[in-house]
């Protein structure tokens, strides 16, 4: 199968070497890799040239734009221009993080997954970070969801959910838009990927109420958004997260934001989404 990669990077010196390095020892090695470095101040691009110097499959894009970390919106922004330098010629796409290390048959490994099921939509491992000297899974969100640094996606799949939105949310409503499509998502345990910088971490603070405005914007409704918001501030032992988070659907709904789906996969989204919740208390 033919992988192509695409890696949004900024600010990025200490980690995206390890990243391209992981991605150099891979037993299946992908076709095209792109690192779009989005208006980095360090010695990032000087570290993506020596790897395009050595490969012919990697190749550089610099972008300008705000130095400020919005979840959502300033990544997928950069995978775009990432994804306007390729052709179609592929059967996966990737888009991946710059500060994660890839256990080398990654790709093989995700490339066999996709050949055995036709429907298989999108697919992963896990993230691990490092605490104590010891590498433990990252544990943010459910098992069977993909996380944002490690989207992998067929390409018919992407097309068909309409590619990626630039908000906060994107890598959630991805994985609802393919199940509402009819595809599988697979998570692989055996897989596990190294995160080198915590989820969160060089977020900034304007960014505290869009996760609220991103579950507006996929119409949960206030129960589910309520339900999620608990869930999640839970996970990481913030009671004022989730109060950030109410407010931001709230100011959302108040100011009637765009929805990112239609009334038909709002629908299919909240059954898919009390679904799961009413079979925890099974």
């Amino acid at each position: 199968m033919n992988f192509y990669i695409i890696i949004p990077a900024h600010n990025e010196e200490d980690y995206i070497a390890k990243t391209i390095e992981s991605l150099e020892k891979q037993t299946l090695l992908p076709k095209k890799l792109v690192v779009v470095n989005d208006n980095s101040t360090d010695s990032t691009q000087n570290i993506i040239d020596n790897f395009c110097k050595k490969h012919q499959w990697i190749t550089q894009v610099i972008s300008k734009s705000s130095d400020q970390h919005l979840p959502g919106s300033k990544i997928i922004n950069a995978f775009y221009k990432g994804l306007d330098t390729l052709d179609d010629e592929y059967d996966v796409l990737c888009k991946f993080d710059a500060d994660l290390i890839f256990p080398d048959n990654y790709l093989e490994r995700l490339g066999e997954h996709f050949s055995k099921n036709p429907k298989l939509g999108m697919a992963s491992g896990f993230c691990y970070i490092e605490k104590e000297n010891q590498w433990v899974l990252e544990n943010l969100t459910n098992k069977d969801h993909i996380r944002g640094a490690l989207k992998t996606y067929r390409k018919a799949c992407f097309e068909q959910i309409g590619e990626l939105k630039p908000s906060m949310g994107w890598d959630t409503v991805d994985e609802l838009l393919a199940k509402y499509h009819g595809w599988k998502i697979l998570t692989d345990e055996t897989l596990k990927v190294k995160h080198l910088k915590p989820t969160g971490q060089s977020y900034n603070k304007a960014s505290k109420y869009l996760q609220g405005e991103a579950m507006y914007k996929m119409r949960y409704g206030f129960w589910i958004t309520l339900i999620s918001a608990l869930k999640l501030a839970s996970k990481k032992g913030s009671f004022r997260l989730f109060k950030d988070y109410m407010a931001g659907y709230f100011k959302a709904k108040s100011s009637k934001t765009e929805f990112l789906v239609s009334k038909d996969e709002g629908k299919f989204i909240r059954d898919f989404r009390w679904k799961g919740i009413k079979s925890k208390f099974k």
